[in-house]
């Protein structure tokens, strides 16, 4: 039996990486689409590709659900229960940027709302849900040998670095790490790792309409490793817990940055 990891935001970009990556190691997926029915397909597609080629048989779904939503989230679970019937990975992917950058004293409450809604509440509760669930299936298990749970959110270098012409987004994301922290303790005595991984400056949609300005801060050694991240690059990461290579680590972010958390004079 193939493990299942549950992936959200997993349509596109950072999200559609850690699945192609999670199918190679043979897991099964349940890939979270917001809107773009078809981009999920497309993830699914490629997903059951990337596994074939690496004599991997998976199985993959599409589930729509807005994280933000409790309506949305029980629906996500309930299908991934009626679909595998457990979940060993959960990764917290979903986010947003501000539909328009405002500096910070004419930022407005909706793009706040917004933001806190979708990249703060729902991997909160998300995580609250699939953890009680993790943990009934721990207790109910006869077997020593059933694979460790684990949780990984999907943070930003934005958790540290102020942007003051995207302060929401800073504030949701800097959040997100307290969270990592809040459930790595919680969780720990029932043998559930929790893990943050910050991306730094990822080639995706929601940073292709800035590339020209990081194309130049790169090339200016914003990164000690002077590229742009790919999805891919994070995807390892993720790889990584999959495969239960930090099992003395809990709480612990992983920085996927080109080193560009180092400080330097």
């Amino acid at each position: 039996m193939n493990p299942v990891a549950l992936i959200t935001g997993a349509s596109r970009g950072i999200g559609r990486g850690i699945a192609l990556e999670l199918a190679r190691l043979g897991w099964d997926l349940v890939i979270n689409y917001v809107r773009d029915q078809s981009a999920g397909e497309e993830t699914v597609r490629q997903a059951n590709v990337e596994a074939a080629s690496f004599g991997q048989t998976i199985r993959a779904v599409a589930v729509q659900a807005d994280i933000s939503h409790a309506q949305d989230r029980r629906r996500l679970l309930d299908r991934t229960r009626t679909e595998f019937g457990r979940v060993d990975l959960l990764v917290n992917n979903a986010g947003v940027a501000p539909q328009a950058r405002a500096d910070l004293l004419e930022a407005g409450e909706e793009s706040f709302d917004r933001l806190l809604n979708i990249n703060l509440k729902g991997p909160f509760f998300l995580t609250q849900a699939v953890a009680r669930w993790m943990i009934e299936e721990l207790q109910a298990s006869a077997s020593a040998n059933r694979r460790a749970p684990r949780i990984v959110i999907i943070s930003s270098v934005s958790a540290y670095t102020a942007s003051v012409n995207r302060g929401d987004y800073c504030v949701s994301k800097a959040a997100l790490s307290m969270v990592t922290q809040l459930f790595a303790i919680r969780l720990a005595s029932s043998g559930i790792n929790v893990y943050e991984i910050r991306p730094g400056i990822i080639a995706t949609d929601m940073t292709s309409p800035v590339q020209a300005h990081y194309d130049r801060l790169i090339r200016d050694g914003l990164n000690p490793i002077a590229r742009w991240g790919t999805p891919a690059d994070v995807a390892k990461a993720v790889g990584a817990i999959a495969q239960d290579l930090l099992p003395f680590s809990t709480g612990q972010v992983i920085d996927v940055d080109g080193g560009f958390h180092l400080r330097r004079l």
